[in-house]
Formats: structure tokens, C-alpha cells, sequence
């Protein structure tokens, strides 16, 4: 099982790449691209940065442990990219809420009205706590190893099911958007790119969560012991 680590790391990294950018050819070829005025370019932001970040950033961030098992890489390093592209992908979450929000008080539309909405609040707050409770538990100021260990089984279940649910929800906005530009009817390029952007989106976090869940795939105990 080991060999397949490498192609399967390999095929996570061209499937999430393949999302990032169909997204951003949906955004900018379809729907005009991207500006912070109120008007629907400003609505593209929304979903170009939750993908780069709560998909592509936080799944290289959780399987980052198992991409540096076996080489020669300081403990404390890696732990330090796993916080910072936790980080990297809370602030594009951020933005892109405020994005979203922004647009719909610009043109009177109602926020948090659909379940897409809903789903994307929770997986904001729970990640937002996750990267909150892994900074202080693990990096600053850093509990005692041994509750660091009972802690870590939670982190771990934490960090799969909120890569899950954020998509859950991407899947969720790919349709509403669709839905409302009526590209389903005639179903036309727009509506292939933004398909085939979320079925890449599914490969892309089923290759993630199948990495960090494989016990074959554990060349190193980071997950377990953590000593630095």
C-alpha cells in the first residue's frame, strides 16, 4: 500500500489544482471575472476563495504530516505549515464571507437563507475553532504532551469532518449557482466547467481523507507523538 502513496498524493494535488481552476475559469470567462463594488464580480470572490481555502489550502494542510513522513524534516517545521496554510485558508474564508455578505446588503438580498448559507457558516466557525484550539494546544503556549495526545484524536476527527462538510457545502453552491443562472436547462459550457469542478472537488477530498485515514500510510508517528 505504501507505493501507491506517492501517485495517489500526486493525482490529490493535480485534482485540487483542476478545481482551483475551473472555478476560476467559471468566475472569469462566464460570469465576468472579479471586483469589490457590489456587483455580482464582487459575489465571484465568494466562491473562488473558499475554494483555494477551505478546499485546496486545508487539504494540503491536513495531509502535510503524511507528505513529509519519512523525510528529513524538522518536527516543529511542518507543524509551522500546517498552522500556516490553516491560516492562509481561515483569511480567504473571511474574505470571501465578507465578500458575499457585502454583495447581497449591496443588492437586498437576503443573507443566511438557504442551506448552502447554513452549511457555510458552521464549517467557517468550526474551522475557525479548529485552527484556534490546534494553535494553543500544539504551538503557543502548548499543553503537556499528555493531553496533547487525548486532544489529538479529536483534532484529527475534527479537521476530516470539517474538509468534508466544506465539500459538502462547495457542492451545495456549485448547484444554487447554476440553478439560479438557469445554466441547467440548456445545460451549457458553464454548467460542464462548474460539474466537472465539483467532481474534481469530490476526487480531491476523497484522496485526502483515504491519505490521512490509511494506517499504511503512517511512515512516522506525528499524529500520535509530539514531543517538540
Amino acid at each position: 500500500m505504501a507505493l501507491l502513496f506517492i501517485p495517489l498524493a500526486v493525482l490529490a494535488q493535480i485534482l485540487g489544482l483542476t478545481t482551483v481552476a475551473l472555478i476560476s475559469v467559471w468566475m472569469i470567462k462566464y460570469l465576468d471575472g472579479f471586483a469589490w463594488d457590489g456587483s455580482s464580480q464582487q459575489f465571484n470572490l465568494h466562491p473562488f476563495l473558499m475554494v483555494i481555502g477551505l478546499i485546496y489550502f486545508y487539504g494540503n494542510a491536513i495531509i502535510i504530516y503524511r507528505i513529509t513522513s519519512g523525510l528529513n524534516v524538522p518536527r516543529l517545521a511542518v507543524k509551522l505549515a500546517h498552522f500556516i496554510l490553516q491560516l492562509c485558508a481561515f483569511i480567504c474564508s473571511i474574505i470571501a464571507l465578507v465578500a458575499v455578505f457585502q454583495f447581497h446588503n449591496a443588492n437586498q438580498i437576503p443573507n443566511m437563507y438557504s442551506m448552502h448559507s447554513w452549511a457555510g457558516i458552521a464549517t467557517v466557525v468550526m474551522f475557525g475553532l479548529q485552527l484556534l484550539f490546534g494553535f494553543l494546544i500544539f504551538l503557543f503556549p502548548k499543553l503537556p504532551e499528555r493531553y496533547r495526545t487525548l486532544y489529538m484524536s479529536s483534532h484529527i476527527f475534527f479537521g476530516v469532518f470539517i474538509l468534508g462538510l466544506a465539500g459538502a457545502t462547495v457542492l451545495m453552491g456549485i448547484g444554487e449557482k447554476l440553478a439560479f443562472a438557469g445554466n441547467y436547462s440548456e445545460f451549457p459550457k458553464a454548467a460542464i466547467v462548474g460539474n466537472v469542478a465539483g467532481s474534481a472537488c469530490i476526487g480531491f477530498i476523497c484522496i485526502i481523507i483515504f491519505i490521512v485515514t490509511n494506517p499504511n500510510f503512517k511512515f512516522h508517528s506525528y499524529e500520535h507523538v509530539d514531543k517538540l
